[in-house]
């Protein structure tokens, strides 16, 4: 089981369990991480899941894949490259302690 561990734009931590196979939004979800909405359900249908990978994981979790989820990065605010939808990650032991930052709101 993967720790993962979510900043807010306030600098508050937040370290979850995950279970292998999980997305980051689910896991976020289950521990009630504050920021994290995931409004569409995990379908990459909005940007309430709009997380920063740090630099070092994104080799690990990959940018953003092509289409609607690059697209969908497209429409939120401060997306960078390190933009990821929080959906779209799906965890495995390899990501432990992989470590996610939030913008100060979801769109």
């Amino acid at each position: 089981m993967p720790k993962i561990t979510f900043i807010s734009a306030d600098d508050q931590q937040y370290q979850v369990e995950a279970a292998n196979g999980q997305t980051a939004m689910d896991a976020a979800l289950d521990n009630m991480v504050p920021g994290i909405d995931g409004d569409c359900g995990g379908v990459a249908a909005c940007g309430t899941c709009h997380v920063y990978a740090d630099d070092q994981w994104l080799a690990k979790i990959g940018s953003a894949t092509p289409g609607i989820e690059q697209d969908m990065l497209a429409l939120t605010d401060n997306a960078t490259a390190c933009s990821r939808l929080a959906c779209q990650i799906t965890l495995g032991d390899e990501h432990d302690g992989l470590i996610l930052r939030m913008p100060a709101a979801q769109h």
